[in-house]
């Protein structure tokens, strides 16, 4: 563990601690942190932890929202932890307000499927660097996956060996936007390639704790995954997108198939909900606003509260 500076160093060391046993802490939150505990021992005498706090979380001049947005949350995080325990009696930091976004999720087609996942299937797994061998088998497998069960980025990056079961096919996801845990079920197909991939893996890092685990048997980051995809991408296809758009397809590809439903309509809805980690039917009900002519099906199906559930139009989660 890090060694912190300031007088606040234990509440920092068991905070840390206690995410770590909860699987809940990475590199970004430990730098946050980090920088707060410098700050913390760069300040005389007098002023208060909570006034610390406040001080340390406004917002830079040169900072985005979100970036804004992930140290409030690591610090709040951190005054729940001590609040809860009777160590400390601190106030939360107001969370900045998200502006709404333009960007408008890619809608691919057929054909730029296939030649996405042509592209990934031609990477040569018989390269002579084992690390370039290890990404060629793990890059068709982990964009599949995005592809057909519509988990977050960060989700699949962070998925553990123990936590996916190649006999039933459900993954456990326990690294999501937040604290919550849910389960996914894969298809037929895509299960018998994650054991194919598990198989061919084995021989280059065996008993590991990621399932995607790179040459040095971490989890391939946020980075990395954009960067290969933009890669590929770039090679099929003039339009932007991300890999965080396979999920958008996902949803929306599910939702377009029930047009012709009477009531299972939001029964499948909150289905689809849940398996895609949301917290809410309005977080599912989002991907209409993406795609007008969605709008006007959920508007005949449910007009008294039509304008309650679709949000406005915003990037409704981190992308990764």
């Amino acid at each position: 563990m890090r060694k912190y500076q300031s007088e606040f160093s234990d509440f920092f060391c068991r905070f840390v601690r206690y995410r770590e046993a909860s699987g809940k802490w990475n590199k970004g939150s430990d730098s946050i942190l980090a920088s707060f505990d410098r700050f913390c021992a760069s300040c005389g005498p007098g002023e208060s932890f909570q006034e610390l706090i406040e001080t340390w979380c406004r917002r830079r001049d040169t900072e985005s929202t979100n970036a804004h947005g992930n140290r409030i949350s690591v610090l709040n995080g951190l005054i729940r932890y001590l609040k809860d325990r009777g160590l400390a009696e601190l106030s939360e930091i107001e969370m900045p307000k998200t502006m709404p976004v333009s960007y408008i999720p890619h809608a691919f087609t057929q054909q730029e499927l296939q030649s996405f996942f042509a592209a990934c299937d031609a990477l040569s797994i018989h390269a002579e660097s084992r690390k370039v061998r290890m990404e060629s088998m793990a890059i068709p497998t982990i964009f599949r996956l995005l592809y057909s069960s519509g988990i977050r980025t960060c989700e699949a990056r962070m998925l553990r060996t123990g936590d996916v079961d190649l006999d039933t096919g459900v993954l456990n996801i326990r690294d999501s936007k937040g604290p919550d845990q849910h389960y996914v079920a894969l298809h037929d197909s895509m299960l018998e390639i994650m054991r194919q991939y598990d198989a061919a893996i084995e021989e280059y890092c065996p008993a590991r704790g990621y399932f995607f685990s790179n040459s040095r048997g971490m989890p391939y980051t946020a980075p990395w995954l954009s960067m290969k995809f933009r890669e590929l991408w770039d090679g099929v296809s003039q339009s932007y997108a991300r890999a965080y758009d396979l999920r958008h397809h996902y949803a929306t590809v599910n939702i377009n198939k029930w047009l012709d439903t009477g009531y299972e309509f939001f029964d499948k809805l909150t289905y689809l909900g849940k398996s895609m980690g949301h917290r809410s039917l309005e977080s599912t009900a989002y991907y209409y606003s993406l795609v007008p002519s969605l709008a006007s099906v959920l508007s005949e199906k449910s007009e008294a509260c039509f304008n309650d559930i679709i949000p406005e139009v915003r990037d409704e989660e981190n992308i990764d």
